[in-house]
């Protein structure tokens, strides 16, 4: 199976820490990506996978229409894909789906990126009340995830190079900035993220119609 990402790659770009600009000289390289699986495979009672591993470290992609689905619901961990500054590999295909990705962004993005920051401070939280220690990294995601909700409420971009705020968001990982300070800006940029949502000029949901037209064109393009 693993030569579908080998093969049928359409895009593939790195994320984490080096695209947010925020990798040090041993950070890894977390590499994502979105293959098409040929179309006569999808004829056979079993499947082509939705999901894939490998076969590099750090490697994993989606098959497109898996792709469309979670980016379609808001989903931040593969909204970054379509805006990462860091492209390995693109094709005819790839580039028409970044070409759509304004198509997958509607207003539930304040509710994704808020869920998913609230979730992880609450993690932190409960594990300082539980054990007294703090997943500074994890703090640090929290933020670095309630300022990108907010950028992509106000402009319509997904934020995922944050190096302007490089300086502050290490020192939340390297443990400098207290966690009354960290728990202070979270606060602050949750209203933020809420004063973004009221404001904002995304629509109400994601064009469904053209994603299901560039899929349906993809699909077609690998039917040989």
């Amino acid at each position: 199976m693993i030569e579908l990402v080998e093969r049928h790659t359409v895009l593939a770009v790195v994320v984490g820490s080096r695209a947010y600009g925020l990798h040090g000289p041993g950070s890894d390289y977390d590499r994502r990506g979105v293959y098409v699986a040929p179309t006569r495979a999808f004829w056979r009672l079993d499947k082509p996978p939705t999901h894939l591993d490998g076969p590099a470290v750090e490697q994993f992609s989606w098959e497109f229409e898996r792709f469309c689905v979670l980016a379609l619901q808001g989903n931040p961990t593969v909204l970054e894909v379509l805006w990462s500054p860091l492209v390995q590999t693109i094709t005819v295909d790839g580039e028409r789906l970044l070409a759509a990705r304004q198509a997958f962004l509607s207003r539930r993005v304040a509710e994704t990126y808020g869920s998913y920051a609230r979730d992880q401070l609450n993690r932190v939280a409960a594990r300082r009340e539980r054990t007294g220690e703090t997943n500074h990294k994890q703090a640090m995601h929290m933020i670095r995830l309630l300022v990108a909700g907010a950028h992509v409420l106000r402009t319509g971009e997904v934020l995922v190079d944050v190096r302007h705020l490089r300086d502050r968001l290490l020192a939340v990982r390297r443990g400098e900035l207290p966690w009354d300070e960290v728990a202070a800006w979270a606060a602050d940029l949750l209203v933020e993220l809420g004063d973004a949502a009221a404001g904002t000029g995304l629509p109400e949901q994601p064009d469904r119609d053209e994603v299901d037209r560039l899929l349906t064109a993809v699909r077609e393009r690998n039917l040989s």
